[in-house]
């Protein structure tokens, strides 16, 4: 993966430039490390609190370097567009026969590397055509997918292009899912799929088209995904992009929209770089999560923008482990949050949520049926060990839930479901919902939530709370319930000082 150190003072987005991760206790330098861009976390000293408890040693997240990314120099292919979609339609034979899978997929093939090497495939304009139309592709090892400012490319509309042999049938609800291959799989080391930022902002973009009627009828993706929530039965859509086993994997300045599904799932690598993706799907869509790092360790998403109809973020450690993760100075909007789980089975690690801001709307003022800020969700059926998480400088507006932690998210036994050292040093909720709560629900008596509050402010402290010891410095949640202990610890710092971005015009 290539990187560029960018001046403190660049104009291309509000928080640009070079992101070492570093050590840093919870304390005034750790306050300091989350000022600046649209959250200022404050480091003036607050009033010293009689120490009963220990504060738990801060995340230190992502163990790599991570700076921001550079597309590579070097340019294996070139393809020109040949369409351009009136209303993002084709004509009934293009729609039939997506015309760009084969030579797309031709050139990704033509350009994989072995070992380290990097190179990408170029999609460019061909005069005033911008549009690619195709069905699933492979990304081999070594090759970064690179998309011009003005280019899009569009997913089928034909379930039949995705459907896996054996599976059930892609494009129905049927009793089971996983019929359909996703609409970009990636596989092998040292990819990507990024895009080329223009001077007034636009950059290249993939549009899953989720919201079209798929081809040969009148019902799109997200209106099977409508009629699995409400009549039962399971969706069979693509995800947009799937990555499996490819480490050093990077997304940059890249569009993510109207995705049938997920919208990035990383799944069993180490090494995964998101940057500068603009993800925007309604928050009605239903399972269109935002980025699903699983079984992933060192990952960091910084500086991005995350619209999506589920979890903005949702860490999973399933049948593998993740940890060493960061999520830096990004901002979501009419998600289920940020969120850990469901699957912990395998445990998740050292996770650092820094400089975030959460809106429980959309960006047609839209509010999700699910809106939550921090989250922290499994269940005997799926749990784990979820230990060292930390989250500093956070703005929270328009939610239901600001805060979740949750051992008892879905019914099941068998996989006991562990919180510990989970810290919360600077949060601010604001405009809440009506009838908005927090909860802190540990699964048992000998499975507390080890949880410590510093310098939080809800606008609405009501909490459900069980089985939980919480350390309490400068907090308006003050926990009570069953199993319930709270004692006091000495903090410093003050509640962050928040404002919400709009979301960007794409």
């Amino acid at each position: 993966m290539q990187h560029r150190n960018t001046p403190a003072d660049a104009p291309r987005r509000h928080r640009r430039g070079t992101f070492v991760k570093a050590r840093i206790a919870l304390s005034a330098a750790l306050a300091a490390a989350a000022a600046g861009g649209v959250v200022a976390y404050a480091n003036a000293a607050g009033t010293t609190a009689t120490t009963t408890a220990a504060i738990p040693a801060s995340a230190t997240g992502d163990s790599r370097t991570v700076t921001e990314p550079a597309v590579p120099k070097t340019v294996c292919r070139s393809l020109a567009a040949t369409l351009t979609l009136t209303g993002r339609k084709a004509s009934s034979a293009q729609e039939a026969a997506a015309p760009d899978t084969s030579r797309i997929q031709q050139a990704l093939d033509a350009c994989k590397q072995s070992g380290s090497g990097q190179v990408a495939v170029k999609l460019t304009a061909g005069g005033s055509n911008t549009a690619f139309l195709t069905g699933p592709l492979t990304v081999p090892q070594g090759v970064v997918l690179l998309l011009d400012s003005p280019v899009t490319l569009y997913g089928s509309l034909r379930a039949s292009d995705y459907q896996i042999s054996g599976k059930s049938t892609c494009g129905t609800v049927a009793s089971s899912s996983g019929g359909c291959k996703p609409l970009i799989s990636v596989s092998g080391a040292h990819t990507g799929i990024e895009a080329v930022r223009a001077s007034n902002g636009t950059q290249g973009r993939v549009d899953g088209r989720g919201d079209l009627a798929l081809y040969g009828t009148s019902t799109s993706w997200w209106d099977l995904a409508e009629q699995a929530k409400n009549n039962g039965g399971s969706q069979n859509n693509p995800r947009m992009i799937q990555a499996v086993s490819s480490n050093d994997f990077t997304l940059y300045d890249l569009d993510l929209v109207n995705a049938p599904n997920f919208h990035v799932s990383y799944q069993n690598g180490t090494g995964f770089t998101a940057w500068g993706v603009r993800i925007k799907t309604p928050a009605g869509a239903h399972n269109t999560d935002g980025i699903d790092p699983s079984g992933a360790t060192d990952v960091t998403v910084s500086d991005s923008y995350v619209m999506a109809g589920d979890d903005g973020i949702a860490i999973k450690g399933g049948s593998n482990a993740s940890k060493n993760i960061t999520i830096r100075n990004s901002h979501f909007y009419g998600t289920h949050g940020i969120s850990i789980g469901s699957e912990t089975a395998a445990g998740v690690s050292n996770v650092l949520v820094t400089g975030n801001t959460l809106d429980g709307s959309d960006a047609n003022g839209t509010a999700s049926v699910a809106s939550t800020g921090l989250r922290i969700k499994s269940s005997g059926l799926n749990g784990g060990a979820v230990t060292q998480v930390t989250y500093t400088g956070t703005c929270i507006t328009r939610t239901k839930q600001p805060l979740v932690f949750d051992t008892h998210y879905a019914t099941g036994s068998g996989s006991t479901p562990s919180f510990t050292g989970i810290v919360v040093n600077g949060v601010k909720a604001t405009a809440s919902t009506s009838g908005a709560k927090s909860v802190i629900s540990g699964y048992d008596a000998g499975h507390p939530v080890g949880l410590t509050l510093l310098n939080v402010a809800l606008d609405t402290s009501t909490t459900t709370a069980q089985y939980a010891t919480v350390g309490l410095y400068n907090s308006t949640v003050k926990p009570s319930g069953t199993g319930v202990t709270t004692t006091s610890v000495t903090g410093t710092g003050s509640v962050p000082t928040c404002t919400f971005p709009g979301y960007p015009a794409l």
